[in-house]
């Protein structure tokens, strides 16, 4: 008895209650419809909820594969920049929050930069990754966006930027800002080399990096119901005193107000980029141009028969018969 109880039904309890390991993240949560997505089937679908449509963030290596030809692309070295300029600290160390951004992301700074081929094109593009920080812009991101400008004057290619960032960092301070009127510069350059700029809004896209480089490409693109602006909603209505339109600072809304060219689903994004950067780096027709030999055409004279019919009307009314 003592064998039983002490051995068998202990062992037995072990195998029938014993808790399975079910991973944490195999469903996701959408942030607009609260419906639970299986991992899976977000991954397949882009991060983009079947449910209601809305673009949740994607990463830089999922966004880059979705661009390029094959999944095929180059990454390029941003100049070094110093980790902490003005020793900053608030509740930790900007050190610390950097080693911390750069475990949980993956990558060493908010701003990933490569080169490739988009349908065909040599096109140089420099994502961002929100992730790091909140995207946050400052002077590594200042520096990254600069050598993607002049990689892309150097290869005579275009130049596309996917902004998804907070605005400046400001453990930063000032060097953050200053990054404002670098990577300004930086787009000049490119547009004075006669070489397209395109932005594809993301969300969200806010701050100084909306007050600089992200409004001016010549062709401004936004994925669906992505945050743009600068500053955020409360604040704005806070000054102004007044209730905000529905779905303001909204890409639809900005688009119906002129300040975005078009929304486009995550789906159809590489197909409208390849297009319309072929449009822009091509402009001639793709094949000879014939001239018609003028000279060899039977042109009639004004006032001749045209189809072997006459032009003048007959009168077909019979007379009286002769006598």
């Amino acid at each position: 008895m003592n064998w039983l109880t002490n051995w068998v039904r202990p062992k037995i309890q072990r195998l029938v209650h014993q808790p399975r390991e079910v991973p944490e993240d195999l469903w996701e949560k959408c942030p607009d419809c609260g419906q639970m997505i299986f991992h899976r089937e977000l991954q397949n679908n882009l991060n983009v909820c079947p449910h209601c449509d809305f673009h949740m963030r994607l990463g830089p290596q999922e966004r880059l594969e979705l661009l390029f030809d094959d999944g095929d692309y180059q990454r390029i070295e941003r100049p070094r920049t110093p980790h902490d300029p003005l020793r900053f600290k608030d509740l930790k160390r900007y050190t610390d929050r950097l080693k911390e951004a750069r475990e949980k992301a993956g990558n060493d700074e908010a701003i990933v930069v490569v080169h490739g081929r988009m349908g065909g094109i040599q096109t140089v593009v420099a994502v961002f990754d929100f992730n790091f920080l909140g995207g946050s812009m400052g002077a590594a991101v200042g520096e990254g966006l600069v050598a993607a400008g002049e990689l892309a004057c150097l290869q005579e290619a275009p130049l596309v930027v996917v902004p998804a960032s907070g605005g400046a960092r400001m453990q930063e301070g000032v060097l953050s800002l200053i990054q404002m009127a670098r990577t300004t510069v930086a787009v000049d350059k490119v547009k004075e080399r006669g070489l397209p700029y395109l932005v594809v809004l993301t969300n969200p896209t806010t701050g100084g990096v909306s007050a600089s480089f992200a409004m001016l490409g010549d062709i401004a693109m936004a994925e669906p119901g992505a945050t743009i602006g600068f500053a955020g909603p409360r604040v704005i209505e806070q000054t102004v005193r007044e209730k905000l339109p529905e779905g303001f600072q909204r890409a639809e809304y900005l688009r119906d107000h002129g300040m975005v060219d078009m929304v486009v689903s995550r789906h159809a994004l590489r197909d409208v980029l390849v297009r319309v950067l072929g449009l822009l780096m091509y402009p001639q027709p793709s094949g000879e141009v014939l001239s018609l030999p003028h000279a060899d055409l039977d042109i009639p004279e004004p006032g001749a028969a045209r189809g072997g019919f006459d032009t003048e009307p007959q009168d077909t009314t019979e007379g009286p018969a002769d006598s």
